[in-house]
């Protein structure tokens, strides 16, 4: 990763970096600043933004091994340690001392060549000292205390011979199989993604912007509101913005999680980072930086990585406390085997340094924040956004959802869904009507006449147009006078009849409006409008019920309305004609019942319940993805993802117990063996060999982990 870093001898000479607003620094070492995101050149760990204080730079051990120079850093150290290994093997063996015959002597090349190794495996200090420095006492602290005992009890029995006895072989092969232990955690970390980094790739480097003398190449940085950009096929939309020219086929799956591409034309929006699949389109950009579509979804990705769910939390404090126990149990089992059990100094001293080691919590570490990683990018990839990760454990305890009727279950805009010709035919009726309503902006008047001209029938013009309040309206078509409007108007005029009735019940009963078409001395027939259902309602209610979750419905309608939506749906509960600003009462009721709720609406009219709900859930936030009272912002405006959501928390707490079960399991065998308990029956575990079980034991956590990458979510 190149990093723009200020002058180091500037640096050096002040004594501290110049941290620009937006620039990024290492908690290690200050001095290193750069623009952009990315690992320390010097010691690989990630960098934070400027000002942030070492205990909240992301000094644990996952974000110290989550970057790809980390784990090439290990994997050069561990075999360089490989090549160091051999002499140091050849020197330890019966053959040696035969052939050269000079013990002291190969008792100082060992001493030379395990020293180079032991400085190979500084890095472990570097990060404990910098977990000290925090007061975040961990696994680098452990594992320094760990190898430095070993090396330094060896040091200075070469320097005092009476101590009779050096384990630099058992040290350096700890070493070495730290380094390879943590370049397969660094690696798989690195695998997991960073979801920032993941997104920030969805925009182009630079952008063709139309100037005054044509056509530029600028970098995206650069680009302001209102300007002009060019998109090629197949290149990016580097901001969001409008087409004001040309059309083409667009991949919006980063916003919506939805493969199939979406067909734009002049005056459609477009989001930053979609792939124009093919034709020529110009661009005038409304938001850019921070607060296009990519920098709202960036914001939320940050936020949700600052939050740690409440298994982590246990975590941490587990893994403190196991610092701790450790040295405490080093220091005993040290103290019984030579003061009460009379065993050789040497002998106590490697029980204790294989304690150090074997309780290292690298597995305890990664249990969690390496599920966290993995479940922030699956939710990102199918649409979702966390932005709290503690509310995992939340949706995964929920047993009721609620769901705002209107722009959720439904689509939110009326549309005819029945017609009832009497006396002329459907065609006919239907072009009537959107004659007269073509001239009214009500909302039941634009849905009829979008519904007819969605048909293709011919819409004729009609003259002397006079609105009736509350009633309807009335004009003119071929000199003949029409009349369109409610069940009142048409009593008013004397144009009731029984058949009529019988359609007006039949319409109401259903939950739908109806709208009445009159000319002369007759009704010549009823349309029906309702705000229809989106497809996928009644298979997410169905699904939640599989899931063992109540539905529960919110709306303003009436309650004939409501409960057709409802029967239809097979909701359990409806909340009918309830104000805006009273939602959360009966959020409030649901909580008092016992119940922990998910409530699921827009993000405008719905923010008190949203904030009321145990979980806010946003949805088919398109954009517009920065809603501030939602817990989780969803990008496609489909109930099913509300389904998906779930099945997802599910998923991610299982694979969090099931690391903390392992983890903490390990250690509770591990440290007693180390320990010495079981040798009255003739089992040992050597520092080498901790040191192996140690770095498996965190591979199997990160393993167990990268399996929720293929999590498909769906109810089964």
């Amino acid at each position: 990763m190149a990093h723009d870093c200020c002058s180091d001898q500037n640096q050096a000479d002040t004594g501290h970096a110049h941290t620009l607003p937006g620039s990024y620094t290492c908690p290690m070492h200050p001095e290193v600043v750069s623009r952009q995101p990315g690992s320390c050149p010097k010691c690989h760990m990630k960098l934070v933004p400027a000002g942030h204080h070492a205990a909240d730079a992301g000094h644990d051990h996952a974000s110290m091994m989550a970057t790809p120079e980390a784990a090439a850093d290990f994997l050069r150290r561990f075999w360089t340690v490989t090549v160091l290994l051999i002499p140091l093997v050849i020197t330890a063996t019966p053959w040696a001392k035969a052939v050269i015959g000079q013990e002291e002597l190969l008792k100082w090349l060992q001493f030379g060549i395990a020293s180079l190794i032991f400085y190979l495996g500084r890095v472990f200090f570097q990060h404990a000292w910098h977990e000290i420095k925090a007061k975040q006492y961990g696994m680098m602290t452990l594992v320094s205390l760990g190898v430095g005992a070993g090396y330094l009890f060896s040091a200075v029995s070469t320097f005092l011979p009476q101590l009779e006895t050096e384990f630099y072989l058992e040290i350096s092969t700890l070493i070495w199989v730290l380094l390879f232990g943590h370049y397969l955690e660094a690696k798989s970390s690195t695998a997991a993604g960073d979801a920032l980094q993941e997104v920030a790739k969805l925009l182009p480097q630079s952008a063709h912007l139309k100037t005054k003398q044509g056509w530029r190449d600028v970098p995206v940085s650069q680009l302001k509101v209102k300007q002009v950009v060019l998109v090629k096929a197949g290149e990016k939309v580097p901001a969001d913005g409008k087409i004001i020219k040309g059309s083409a086929s667009f991949d919006e799956s980063h916003i919506t999680g939805e493969s199939k591409p979406v067909d734009l034309k002049k005056g459609s929006f477009v989001p930053a980072g979609s792939i124009n699949l093919d034709g020529s389109v110009e661009i005038q950009l409304t938001r850019v930086g921070a607060n296009s579509t990519i920098g709202q979804i960036e914001q939320l990705i940050s936020q949700a990585q600052r939050t740690k769910p409440s298994a982590q939390r246990l975590a941490d404090k587990a893994a403190r406390w196991l610092t701790f126990s450790a040295l405490t149990m080093a220091l005993v089992s040290l103290i019984i085997w030579t003061v009460f059990a009379g065993q050789p100094l040497v002998f106590a001293a490697t029980l204790a340094i294989t304690v150090l080691v074997i309780a290292c919590p690298h597995a305890l570490g990664l249990a969690i924040p390496t599920v966290s990683t993995i479940a922030t990018r699956l939710a990102v990839k199918n649409g979702m956004f966390i932005k709290d990760m503690s509310k995992i454990e939340v949706i995964k305890q929920a047993d009721y959802v609620v769901f705002d009727k209107t722009g959720t279950l439904t689509f939110g805009n009326f549309t005819v869904t029945q017609t009832f010709p009497l006396s002329v035919d459907e065609t006919t009726l239907l072009s009537v009507t959107a004659g007269l309503e073509q001239h009214s902006t009500h909302v039941i008047a634009q849905a009829v006449t979008k519904f007819v001209k969605q048909k293709n029938i011919p819409i004729p013009s009609a003259k002397e147009i006079k609105n009736l309040a509350g009633k309807g309206m009335q004009g003119k078509i071929n000199h003949k006078l029409y009349l369109i409007g409610n069940q009142r108007l048409m009593r008013e005029k004397k144009l009731w009849s029984e058949q009529v009735e019988k359609i007006s019940h039949q319409i109401n009963r259903a939950g739908k409006t109806p709208i009445f078409v009159a000319q002369g001395k007759q009704i010549l027939g009823v349309l029906a409008l309702s705000d229809q259902i989106k497809p996928e309602s009644k298979p997410a209610i169905d699904q939640l019920h599989r899931l063992g979750l109540k539905v529960a419905m919110l709306t303003g309608d009436t309650q004939a309305a409501a409960q057709a939506v409802a029967d239809e749906l097979g909701i359990d509960q409806v909340f009918a004609q309830v104000l805006p600003q009273d939602k959360y009462k009966h959020i409030k009721q649901l909580q008092d019942q016992g119940h922990t709720v998910i409530m699921t609406g827009d993000g405008v009219n719905d923010a008190p319940a949203l904030t009321q709900a145990d979980v806010g859930v946003a949805i088919g936030a398109g954009t517009d993805v920065a809603i501030e009272a939602a817990d989780v912002v969803l990008t496609q405006s489909n109930p099913q993802h509300v389904v998906k959501l779930i099945v997802l928390s599910r998923q991610v707490y299982r694979k969090m117990v099931q690391n903390l079960w392992w983890a903490l399991g390990y250690n509770l065998l591990a440290i007693p063996a180390a320990a010495g308990l079981f040798l009255p029956w003739g089992f040992r575990l050597t520092p080498a060999v901790g040191a192996l079980l140690m770095s498996l034991s965190s591979v199997i956590v990160v393993a167990n982990a990268m399996t929720l990458r293929r999590t498909k979510l769906k109810v089964s």
